[in-house]
């Protein structure tokens, strides 16, 4: 069919399919600025025309035809004129790929591999290799996906502030702050921001271990079980009890994954990259604690992880979430997550006071003299009783 023998439109599906190419492209108007493009090798496909907010007209591709239905290509031409009428400004692929580039740069986790980026000729590379491995576990998955110039000095400090419960390292922290500050200190030289939400932040981070290891005595401890088992999501509430009875690192639970664990043969292997020692160390799980866990299988989702985040599956829950549970359920400034280990190791070492280096092997401490990087070699007999003791004893202490 020739365009010359068009009679109506919007045009009907018959002219649409047999409308015939000619020696350069054209167009020809279909209503409410869509046009219908036909090329010279017979590609058809729609376009339509606006103008844009600097006064001058433009062009924007809706699809090849028949791909994209007439039906189809109307309604987004509808939706189009709206957005032109209203003043809003159309997306094109440029200027959506133009956005896109501007939202990625003012990612913090852009902003702070710039500044990695300086270090590489300035550090050695365990240094540097040591600072991309914790700024990657621990300062990504909580700030790598924002806006570094919407982040809040408030938002720092609460997030440094769990941290340190959650790890119980003061010098780790402090590292830390100073990789995000140095790296903010370089998008103000940039001319991208005007101040540093972490400057003096330090002066209200706790000092030392002793703050960052908050923890009930060990009389008080069945009583805090038996508020952890009244919490409203059972999920979390696992995830405490768990700390109380294995009374790992809490970033090494948080971030663990179903196949790190074997129920039948009662162990959890905690991977090399997981542990704070580089060593990767078996964990003999009593029988209380593979009850907890197989009751969390009833709650697994799509994701690996045993507790992945509400917001995705790939992130485990915040470093916050185990400590925001604490305070809610009365324990703030009396308990944390990492003074669980305090706890058991106080325990462990007045009952088994004649043999510290299994205890030490229970608490995941590196002994001197080990080699290779797996430590299940250490004691690990002995610490399937001793493990099983403390699930018992707690139980003893609950009544049941």
């Amino acid at each position: 069919m020739k365009r010359t023998a068009i009679k109506k439109r919007p045009l009907s599906d018959t002219t649409l399919a047999s409308l015939e190419p000619e020696d350069m492209d054209y167009r020809e108007v279909d209503g409410n600025g869509l046009y219908f493009r036909v090329q010279p090798n017979g590609k058809k496909s729609w376009l339509f025309r606006y103008k844009k907010q600097d006064g001058k007209w433009s062009w924007l591709g809706l699809g090849a035809y028949p791909m994209v239905s007439a039906a189809s290509a109307r309604k987004r031409a509808a939706e189009l004129q709206d957005d032109t009428i209203r003043g809003k400004e159309i997306q094109t692929k440029v200027s959506a790929k133009q956005a896109q580039t501007a939202a990625t740069n003012m990612m913090f986790s852009t902003l702070i591999n710039d500044w990695l980026a300086t270090k590489v000729n300035n550090w050695d590379e365990v240094t540097y290799d040591k600072a991309v491995k914790s700024i990657h576990r621990h300062i990504i998955p909580e700030f790598g996906h924002r806006d570094y110039s919407q982040i809040t000095p408030q938002e720092w400090l609460s997030f440094f502030k769990s941290l340190q419960n959650d790890l119980g390292i003061y010098t780790q922290i402090e590292k830390l702050t100073s990789y995000c500050r140095s790296s903010y200190n370089l998008a103000k030289f940039r001319g991208e921001i005007t101040s540093n939400p972490l400057e003096g932040m330090t002066e209200f981070l706790d000092k030392g271990n002793r703050g960052n290891m908050k923890h009930v005595e060990l009389y008080e401890l069945p009583e805090l079980i038996q508020a952890i088992r009244t919490h409203a999501s059972r999920p979390i509430a696992i995830g405490l009890e768990l700390l109380v009875l294995l009374f790992p690192r809490p970033s090494e639970l948080r971030e663990a994954v179903w196949d790190d664990f074997n129920l039948d043969q009662a162990e959890w292997i905690k991977p090399a990259e997981k542990t704070k020692t580089g060593i990767i160390h078996a964990v003999p799980l009593p029988k209380q604690a593979i009850t907890l866990l197989r009751e969390l299988q009833s709650f697994k989702t799509e994701s690996d992880l045993l507790f992945p985040s509400r917001d995705s599956y790939e992130r485990p829950i915040s470093n916050m979430t185990f400590n925001v549970a604490l305070n809610r359920l009365g324990y703030k400034n009396r308990q944390n997550p990492h003074g669980f280990r305090h706890i058991a190791s106080t325990a462990f070492n007045n009952k088994y006071s004649d043999k510290g280096q299994v205890v030490e092997a229970c608490l995941g401490h590196i002994k001197k003299g080990v080699k290779g990087r797996y430590d299940k070699a250490q004691h690990f007999e002995e610490r399937i009783e001793m493990m099983q003791w403390w699930a018992d004893e707690l139980d003893r202490m609950v009544g049941l």
